[in-house]
């Protein structure tokens, strides 16, 4: 049929009619979404916001809306994308910034190439957990495309890099997270391990990493077990070992300590602390860890001149294990520093008792019992 000009004339101002409706339901759409995501910021603890909180869903639902009325409208696509990207409904954040970024291409600013990159990080970060280290690899690197500057998603890919065995790649990601954040030293940690990767072997180096992240987690028994694994796969790995041992000291394992810290000092590498930490972990193996703490503790403060706090160590210690002879010896020590012999002579008989061959504690006990 043919529209005669009346009609024609009808037609455009119903079609005009109908678009200006359109726009204002969207208008108003938007409207109220950033309504309910102020009242959202104003009603729920700080950084607790979630999509499953009532406000929230609305908010979403109503930006959902002023893009379906209006699915070219950059500042809706954008505002979509923002509320996706607050709750952390990272799947939909990145669809929403995908969208945006077909409509305004050229309009990408910082703050939205920022976020966008953030909802690649957590994607990524969702599949490491999960145990796909190549779908994150892959989101990491999407998220650097988006934002190159982003030490998050440099120091992931060095991560997934370095597990997957591609140490001249990971070194390249630590190097760029580095020129970002120069003081980092996890980061320069992790940038010297890739440098040396090679002669651990993947599964050495893979588990290290993985030990790590679960240390960073708070998960510290099985950060101990990842650290012993790294070990035992590499056994020339000494920050294995070491981290290892540190852990085991922590938890009180005097055997993990042990085990931890003679593989350390068996490599050319070694340092004192080293040392030090095996003579730690062999005493407590034999006294409890505890024990050589509290008198390693007292012995400090006696270094440092604190003979009175220094003498109440030795005394704990002695009474944690009642045959650590060396601790009763130190008891003897202070107490004859202090001119108290009777407790001198004491303490050095127990010391004798418990180590006979302890020739300066018997010295000293004949010493104190003469009252000099």
């Amino acid at each position: 049929m043919k529209l005669t000009p009346i009609l024609l004339t009808a037609a455009l101002v119903t079609g005009s009619a109908f678009a200006q409706t359109a726009s204002q339901g969207a208008a108003q759409s938007a409207a109220s979404a950033r309504d309910l995501a102020a009242r959202a910021r104003n009603t729920y603890p700080a950084g607790s916001a979630s999509i499953d909180q009532n406000l929230w869903k609305q908010a979403a639902a109503a930006a959902e809306a002023a893009v379906q009325a209006e699915p070219g409208n950059a500042d809706y696509l954008k505002l979509r994308a923002q509320i996706y990207t607050e709750v952390g409904f990272w799947k939909k954040a990145e669809e929403a910034w995908n969208a945006y970024f077909k409509v305004a291409p050229g309009q990408a600013g910082t703050e939205a190439d920022r976020a966008a990159a953030f909802a690649q990080y957590n994607l990524g970060y969702a599949a490491y957990t999960r145990g796909n280290p190549s779908q994150a690899a892959g989101l990491f690197a999407n998220c650097l495309k988006i934002d190159p500057q982003n030490v998050l998603c440099n120091s992931w890919a060095a991560r997934t890099a370095l597990e997957a065995g591609e140490y001249a790649r990971a070194q390249g990601y630590y190097e760029a997270a580095l020129k970002l954040t120069p003081d980092n030293k996890t980061l320069r940690y992790f940038n010297d391990l890739a440098k040396k990767a090679g002669t651990y072997g993947p599964a050495a180096t893979t588990a290290f990493s993985k030990a790590y992240d679960l240390l960073q987690k708070g998960d510290r028994n099985a950060a101990l077990a990842r650290f012993q694994e790294a070990a035992q796969a590499a056994p020339n790995f000494i920050e294995a070992w070491r981290e290892s041992g540190r852990l085991a000291l922590e938890a009180g394992n005097a055997d993990a300590a042990l085990t931890a810290y003679q593989g350390a000092t068996k490599l050319p590498t070694a340092s004192a602390a080293d040392k030090y930490n095996l003579a730690l972990a062999q005493e407590g193996q034999q006294y409890g860890l505890n024990t050589v703490k509290t008198f390693r503790a007292a012995y400090a403060r006696y270094a440092a001149g604190d003979k009175t706090a220094a003498l109440g160590g030795f005394q704990q210690a002695a009474q944690q294990n009642p045959r650590y002879a060396k601790a009763w010896a130190w008891v003897g020590r202070v107490q004859y520093e202090a001119r108290n012999y009777p407790a001198a002579a004491e303490a050095y008989a127990k010391a004798v008792e418990l180590d006979p061959n302890d020739k300066s504690s018997a010295h000293f006990l004949k010493m104190a019992q003469a009252g000099r």
